[in-house]
């Protein structure tokens, strides 16, 4: 699995999460999330394992030390994500390795 696809997969997961959450007064808190993350993943799956956003979340970490691994973004990168609200899918992308670098 190529580095662009195990991001988009953790992505679509994290969506599935929000989706399966049930929260009283959430005012679609959850179901926009879900949907910010889904429009995350489907950008993410397209990208090129070359892409600067690809190269730099590698650099954060977020594919383990050889950069080989499944997407991990770890704590920081995790809570970035699931309180991602939405944006631009590359806006996403870019935040992970400045709270990651911010958490340490």
């Amino acid at each position: 699995m190529s580095r662009s696809e195990s991001l988009a997969e953790y992505l679509r997961a994290q969506a599935r999460r929000r989706l399966d959450r049930v929260e009283s007064r959430d005012d679609g808190r959850n179901a926009k999330c879900a949907l910010a993350l889904l429009d995350s993943a489907v950008y993410a799956a397209s990208l090129p394992e070359d892409d600067p956003l690809i190269l730099m979340l590698d650099q954060a970490g977020c594919f383990g030390p050889l950069g080989c691994e499944g997407f991990d973004p770890g704590e920081a990168g995790n809570r970035l994500i699931r309180h991602w609200q939405g944006g631009e899918p590359h806006e996403l992308l870019l935040a992970i390795p400045a709270a990651i670098a911010a958490a340490t």
